[in-house]
């Protein structure tokens, strides 16, 4: 026993300081452990707290936030306290579903195949490489860059050089070694990406590096989503800039005065659905014993339909001097305007040629609505009917075969009315078209009245019909009455 004893304690003293050492080893090793996790800790909210300062400064004193000069100032710092490269931010265009770089900075790779044929890499090579990566959207979902956006969650590769995924050209120093996909959300959305490349020390990105690009992407991502808020807002601002100068130019491309003449009363009205719009109406002075008479629909609304409007107008008056064929000058204008029109654009036009002196109304219809007739002691107005199609529907051969001019031979007292869809398909809150039964009905029982009375009668029938309900088309009507 007491042998036993005394190699028990022979043991312990040799054991002892060996455990103890491993003790204090593996405690150094905890401290040392916990230690770098703090430092970490501590350089994240270092640099968090830096760049809200260094962000802080683009809004200070400032109403207005460019936000390019803010994705460059973030993308600065995010490359230089992640010891980055270079790097790129993209953000999220709605509109398109594409991710557009907005900011640059470096030699940045391309994150898709290029040709580098193309590209001088010679000379500012850092300035072509950035053009390039700005002009080259990305679609959502598409690589690395749209799947994170997608997805929404970072991508660490810390050899992208074995990775497939990372597109990888044959210049050195265009190679892509190693790589950091930072969502910027806002909310549940994705606003942006921050891409970091290549560490400026030659090793691979780590957790660590990703931890603080991430810290970062989350403070950016509110005055980012803030600055492109003021961003679209400014953009609107000037589109309604643009809207407004647009709607001042078209009207005053519609007549500013109706002639006046001692055996003919005229009227007419414009009612834009939206700001401006593609309807149009003009009155031509042919000659000194004829007018010509216009009222046109160009497909579509809009800025578009607008200068489609404009460009018609401007034809049609260039061209329609001692022509008193409204078929042949209809023809005239489709083979000047047909190849200028978009696929899906086209113009209906009802033109008219009055002659002062015996009352003959010629006309001819380009698929537009035909002019409704009243006569003078006839109860019943009638739609005085003719073939034609649209302008720019077809080839112009087709288009001379199919239309028609008619004559008409007014008395004093005789009524014709045009129009364009907007009027009879006006509609009230339950989905009824007004329709050309009511526009009948109206003109009828004004029959007896002056053209400007006549129109302005319709126009309040149509707006009593319609009430609240949001006008979906422009309304364009045009009147001739024989005193």
């Amino acid at each position: 026993m007491h042998g036993f004893l005394l190699w028990l304690t022979i043991f312990l003293d040799l054991l002892l300081p060996s455990i103890i050492g491993i003790i204090l080893f593996n405690s150094h090793r905890r401290r040392v452990k916990l230690r770098h996790e703090r430092d970490i800790l501590v350089q994240e909210k270092e640099a968090a707290l830096g760049f809200v300062h260094n962000v802080g400064e683009v809004f200070a004193d400032s109403e207005t936030v460019d936000m390019d000069s803010l994705l460059n100032r973030v993308l600065h710092y995010a490359v230089r306290t992640c010891r980055a490269g270079s790097g790129a931010i993209y953000l999220v265009n709605t509109r398109t579903s594409r991710l557009e770089a907005r900011s640059v900075s470096g030699v940045f790779p391309p994150p898709f195949e290029i040709d580098l044929n193309h590209i001088d890499l010679q000379q500012n090579a850092s300035i072509h490489l950035s053009t390039l990566v700005k002009n080259t959207p990305i679609p959502l979902g598409k690589g690395l860059i749209g799947e994170a956006a997608v997805l929404g969650n970072s991508i660490l590769v810390e050899d992208a050089e074995l990775d497939s995924r990372v597109p990888q050209l044959p210049v050195a120093f265009l190679r892509i070694r190693t790589m950091l996909l930072v969502p910027m959300r806002f909310g549940n959305h994705t606003i942006g990406i921050m891409t970091l490349v290549n560490r400026t020390n030659g090793g691979q990105f780590a957790q660590a590096d990703l931890n603080l690009a991430q810290a970062l992407a989350a403070q950016a991502s509110v005055p980012i989503h803030y600055a492109g808020l003021q961003e679209a807002l400014e953009e609107k601002r000037e589109l309604d800039r643009g809207i407004q100068i647009a709607q001042q130019i078209q009207n005053s491309l519609l007549p500013q005065v109706v002639p006046t003449f001692d055996t003919v009363d005229l009227a007419a009205f414009n009612l834009p659905a939206m700001e401006i719009g593609g309807d149009y109406y003009d009155f031509i002075a042919i000659d000194e014993k004829h007018i010509g008479l216009a009222i046109a629909d160009v497909s579509g609304k809009g800025i578009g339909g607008a200068l489609m409007m404009a460009v018609c107008r401007s034809v049609l008056r260039v061209n329609a001097a001692n022509v008193y064929d409204p078929a042949g000058m209809l023809c005239s204008l489709n083979r000047t305007l047909s190849n200028n029109l978009a696929e899906d654009m086209f113009i209906t036009m009802l033109y008219m040629v009055l002659n002062l002196e015996t009352n003959q109304l010629s006309y001819a219809r380009a698929g537009h609505e035909a002019p409704i007739v009243v006569r003078n002691g006839e109860p019943k107005a009638v739609q005085a009917e003719t073939a034609g199609i649209a302008i720019g529907l077809v080839d112009n051969e087709t288009f001379g075969e199919v239309i028609e001019t008619k004559n008409l031979f007014l008395k004093p007292g005789d009524l014709v009315v045009s129009y364009t869809d907007g009027i009879t398909e006006a509609m009230n809150a339950g989905g009824d078209e007004w329709g050309i039964g009511n526009l009948c009905n109206a003109i009828e029982s004004m029959a007896d009245a002056s053209a400007p009375e006549l129109l302005a009668n319709i126009h309040r029938h149509v707006l009593a019909f319609t009430g609240n309900n949001r006008q979906s088309d422009d309304m364009t009507m045009l009147a001739i009455k024989i005193r």
